[in-house]
C-alpha cells in the first residue's frame, strides 16, 4: 500500500512526505476497523481505498493551493472524504467536515484524533440548515462534495456556505455536463459562475470529473431551500 500509494500520489505531481503516507496508512486501517461497527464503506480492499478514497480525494490539489490557510467545508463528508485526506497533507487547511449523520462522526473523532489533525471540525447538520446559520453562510473560501447528489441540488447546498471569490469543487463522475444542464439558472441565481469541468483518470482507469464553480455574488436569502431529505454515501 505505501508505495502504491506515494506513486498514484506522484502521477497527480504530489510528492507525500513518509510521514503522510504513515498517516495514511492509519487511516486505512481504522476504517477498516470501524467498517466493521458500522457502514462507513463499501470500498473495502486497500488497494482500491488508496485509489477510490484518498488519491481521489488529493485529485483536489490540482486546483486547491496546498499550503494556503484557506477555509474549506466538506459537504456530506460521510466517512471523512475528501476532508481527511486534504487536512493530512495540508496543514494550513482549516476543515470543516460537515454531514447529517452523527454516527460517522465516531469514526471520523477518532481518526482525527489519531492522526493528529487540530486543523479539523466536524459539523452534525442538514447542509441547508447550515447554509442559513450565520456561523456558515458565506463563510468558507472552498466546498467541496463528493456527496452521491445532483448538481442543483449539490450546488444549492454548497454556494450559500461560500465568500465571494470563493470555489465549489463538485466531485462527478463523467456526466457531470448533463448535470449542469439540469441544473439550468440555478448555479447563477446562487451566486455562482460554472468555471470548468475537469476530468482525470486514476489508477484502474477510475474516471473523475470536477466541477468548478466560482461564487462572485451573495447567495439570495430564500437559498438553500429545503429539499427532500437525501442520503449521502462515500
Amino acid at each position: 500500500m505505501h508505495q502504491n500509494l506515494r506513486d498514484q500520489a506522484l502521477a497527480l505531481s504530489i510528492d507525500l512526505s513518509h510521514d503522510e503516507t504513515l498517516a495514511f496508512e492509519e487511516l486505512a486501517r481504522l476504517l477498516l476497523i470501524w467498517n466493521q461497527k458500522m457502514n462507513l464503506t463499501a470500498i473495502t480492499d486497500p488497494e482500491e481505498i488508496v485509489t477510490k478514497h484518498f488519491v481521489d480525494s488529493l485529485s483536489l490539489l490540482r486546483f486547491i493551493p496546498r499550503g494556503a490557510p484557506l477555509k474549506l467545508i466538506d459537504v456530506g463528508t460521510g466517512a471523512g472524504f475528501p476532508g481527511l485526506p486534504l487536512a493530512i497533507v495540508s496543514p494550513n487547511l482549516s476543515v470543516t467536515l460537515l454531514d447529517s449523520v452523527g454516527k460517522r462522526f465516531l469514526f471520523i473523532e477518532e481518526a482525527v484524533r489519531a492522526l493528529g489533525l487540530t486543523r479539523v471540525t466536524r459539523l452534525q447538520s442538514r447542509a441547508e440548515d447550515a447554509g442559513k446559520d450565520p456561523a456558515h453562510r458565506e463563510q468558507y473560501d472552498a466546498a467541496v462534495s463528493r456527496a452521491v447528489a445532483p448538481m442543483r441540488i449539490l450546488s444549492e447546498y454548497c454556494l450559500p456556505l461560500l465568500r465571494a471569490g470563493g470555489f465549489f469543487y463538485a466531485m462527478k463522475g463523467l456526466h457531470a455536463e448533463e448535470e449542469l444542464a439540469e441544473a439550468g439558472g440555478l448555479i447563477e441565481r446562487l451566486g455562482g459562475c460554472v468555471q470548468s469541468i475537469e476530468e482525470l483518470t486514476l489508477a484502474g482507469g477510475y474516471q473523475r470529473a470536477v466541477v468548478i464553480i466560482r461564487k462572485i455574488k451573495e447567495t439570495p436569502k430564500e437559498y438553500p431551500r429545503r429539499p427532500p431529505r437525501l442520503k449521502f454515501n462515500s
